[in-house]
């Protein structure tokens, strides 16, 4: 073992992940590999350095034998000046950030002539989002990669050549990495095939050994070398890999299943939303109904009935959220990512899912 790592706890309480040096180099030789690190490149932490993420992305800036800077904290100023000062060439940001980040007005004046490229990912990035940061950042390479701590953390990439205007590619998370290889399987352990949505599951030297004194649910997610991401998604025949929705966030409505990830891109889209979850709760009548929580942009003044009609005109009609509550912030993770558990709670009586 050469790390314990703990996961963000967005679905339950944080686990400590064992991650051995094979694990953690290979992890990094693929990210220098795809990003095309150049010792003249110039890092900026601005995502924790506790983060997975972060951690396999800066390491492999030391491979490269490139520069790094650090802020303190996250902060749309803090990376501004950053990136003005130090002459920042690549930086990571979750996808909360990305979205403070083009929100702000000083953005639009800010001096980012020295950025190259831009990584993102812990999250699913909204398609909404994505257009607006490929609009606005021009001459920057945008890469997505995706993975959790349990895979040291890289499993797929998508690269700059998939990031322009209709590519098919564009609504991806990219292909694996480096000596990783990915399925999809059903509840029960058969693998799927080519377009069908299940369990991802990834095998390689990126594995983690299993989790700090937890040899149940290591047991359950770890077999036979394979490690059970608890996300749902479906590979294309390119072996691009679509990402649909946690398992555990999935909705069951009238025995259809919504992925919420699916309906919050479709809301992303409208012009006024600055951002947007997607989550189930209880319904008499349906088990569980989609309820869609809004934050706006300041001035937008989008209804509810202007968000439902747009989902109406885009996808099936039991896809459609059944209520939209708007919010002025959600409850975010030290990572930055929504914590979706914590919007539930006051929907679901002892703060637990009782139905799917």
């Amino acid at each position: 073992m050469a790390a314990l790592m703990y996961t963000g706890g967005t679905t339950g309480t944080p686990k400590g992940v064992m991650l051995s040096h094979m694990g953690i180099w290979s992890s990094i030789m693929s990210a220098s590999h795809d990003m095309g690190i150049r010792k003249d490149d110039i890092y900026l932490h601005a995502a924790p350095m506790f983060h997975a993420g972060d951690f396999g992305v800066s390491m492999a800036t030391v491979v490269g034998g490139a520069t790094q800077v650090m802020i303190r904290r996250f902060s749309v100023d803090g990376v501004l000046d950053a990136i003005s000062s130090h002459h920042v060439t690549t930086c990571l940001l979750v996808p909360t950030m990305v979205k403070m980040l083009l929100a702000d007005e000083k953005t639009a004046s800010a001096d980012m002539s020295s950025l190259r490229q831009l990584v993102y990912g812990a999250s699913p990035m909204p398609e909404g989002l994505l257009v607006d940061c490929m609009e606005r950042m021009v001459g920057v390479d945008l890469i997505q990669v995706y993975g959790q701590t349990e895979l040291s953390p890289l499993a797929t990439v998508l690269l700059p050549s998939d990031h322009r205007p209709g590519s098919k590619h564009l609504r991806s998370a990219g292909r694996s990495g480096l000596c990783v290889s990915l399925r999809i399987e059903d509840a029960a352990g058969n693998i799927l095939p080519t377009g069908e949505v299940g369990q991802v599951v990834v095998h390689g030297p990126n594995v983690m050994l299993g989790y700090w004194n937890k040899p149940e649910v290591t047991a359950e997610t770890l077999k036979d070398g394979w490690v059970h991401t608890g996300d749902a998604g479906y590979l294309d025949r390119d072996g691009y890999l679509y990402l649909v929705d946690r398992l555990k966030d999935m909705i069951i409505t009238g025995a259809e299943n919504v992925y919420s990830a699916e309906v919050e891109s479709v809301i992303s889209l409208i012009p006024g939303v600055l951002d947007v979850a997607v989550i189930g709760i209880p319904d008499a009548e349906w088990g569980e109904a989609v309820h869609a929580l809004v934050i706006l942009k300041a001035g937008a003044s989008v209804t509810e009935q202007d968000i439902i009609r747009h989902c109406k005109d885009r996808i099936a009609d039991y896809k459609c959220p059944r209520r939209v509550e708007f919010r002025t912030e959600f409850p975010l993770s030290a990572a930055g990512k929504t914590l979706k558990m914590d919007l539930r709670k006051p929907f679901w009586p002892e703060g637990e899912r009782l139905v799917n």
